[in-house]
């Protein structure tokens, strides 16, 4: 007789109800995932096992009828990883993106994430992942502003006013109990204009608009950067502070002087390695180093401007006093985030746990008894 195997179904409102909007939890979540990449307790992807994920790309043209084609972000990327320490699961983000999705009422990108037993392979979750993708995402600069920030921090610039960077947001004054305004900006006023009053409503956090990005910046103690692919965004070194922390999950350009200018802390320097050794093995550094967002510091160190990231500072380094962080309040501080699959299984384990002792999901049976058993 072989063994049945169960599996548990979530839902989105599921997640939600296992707590996939509490900021505060997800941070949380998310520091410990930092701690076990600074002890090397986890694998990705590749031969250096740090690789973001593999990428499934359509063609421009197919002699195929029904081959789909490239459109704006249209792809579907597995993003594969173990973690360790408590959590030791394995686990899968799987990314479907297509900017034509919002006219027919979807997300742009669909998601969902898998969790593995590490041993036998078994399924124990199956769930939905738009909102804790978002969340994880967010928690990685909650987590950052917690560690790196004034705590002092006041005024927040939110530069880019989606659903990832209101995630983010979210998640930064959840560590930052002393911020009282916030300053938006993106392309479009209408969408700052319903963040500002999202986070009035929410939040209770009040600000103003602005669709000038100098006076966005200028007095912003923080700022969370995750503005549109659509125009590349750029900004000048004079334009920020001393003592300002900015987060980047986004693309963003700036003057050399601003990088250098700058204390940069790593959400993970291994998978930057990673991004620097498989654009070396692409033939054009250039056009791959512009499709990241760690892009322009890669560059630098390349011409020996900035230290490699042998020598660099990663967040969990820091969150475990190896490296420092902040040191004096007019440090300058930049934190550059990528996203790692190993954030997706951290928070999704959590949420399996909770929904399982609190009876919230589906059971659904893959086989009573395997018939190749």
């Amino acid at each position: 007789m072989g063994k049945r195997t169960e599996f548990l179904y979530l839902s989105e409102s599921d997640t939600i109800e296992a707590g996939v909007l509490d900021a505060d939890r997800c941070v949380r979540n998310a520091e410990e995932v930092f701690t076990l990449l600074s002890k090397g307790d986890y694998l990705m992807g590749g031969s250096n096992h740090n690789s973001h994920g593999l990428g499934l790309v359509f063609p421009k043209d197919s002699p195929f009828p029904n081959m789909p084609l490239a459109g704006p972000d249209r792809r579907f990327v597995a993003m594969p990883a173990y973690l360790g320490g408590r959590f030791d699961v394995c686990g899968n983000k799987w990314y479907g993106s297509n900017a034509a999705n919002p006219s027919n009422g979807l997300p742009r990108s669909v998601l969902t994430v898998t969790l593995n037993d590490k041993d036998t392979g078994e399924p124990l979750a199956f769930m939905s992942a738009n909102l804790l993708s978002a969340a994880r995402t967010g928690a990685v600069p909650g987590a950052a502003a917690k560690h790196l920030a004034r705590k002092d921090s006041k005024v927040c610039a939110v530069v880019g006013c989606g659903p990832i960077n209101q995630s983010c947001y979210r998640s930064i004054v959840s560590q930052l109990p002393d911020i009282r305004e916030v300053i938006c900006y993106d392309l479009f006023e209408e969408k700052a204009g319903s963040f500002l009053n999202w986070s009035k409503v929410e939040l209770g956090i009040s600000g103003k608009i602005s669709s000038d990005l100098e006076e966005v910046l200028r007095n912003a103690d923080v700022v969370t950067i995750a503005a549109s692919r659509l125009k590349p965004l750029y900004f000048k070194d004079e334009w920020i502070k001393k003592g300002a922390t900015v987060l980047v999950t986004g693309p963003v350009h700036t003057d050399e002087s601003f990088w250098l200018c700058s204390k940069i802390v790593y959400d993970n320097t291994k998978l930057h390695e990673a991004y620097m050794q498989e654009a070396a093995e692409s033939g054009n550094k250039k056009n791959y180093y512009a499709g990241v967002i760690g892009g322009p510091l890669y560059t630098l160190m390349d011409d020996h401007l900035l230290p490699p990231l042998c020598e660099s500072v990663s967040l969990g380094d820091v969150i475990l006093r190896k490296k420092p962080g902040r040191t004096r309040d007019d440090d300058r501080i930049t934190f550059i985030a990528c996203g790692m699959a190993t954030f997706d299984v951290g928070l999704g384990y959590d949420l399996y746990v909770t929904a399982k002792e609190n009876g919230i999901g589906q059971r659904l049976v893959l086989w009573d008894d395997p018939y190749q058993s």
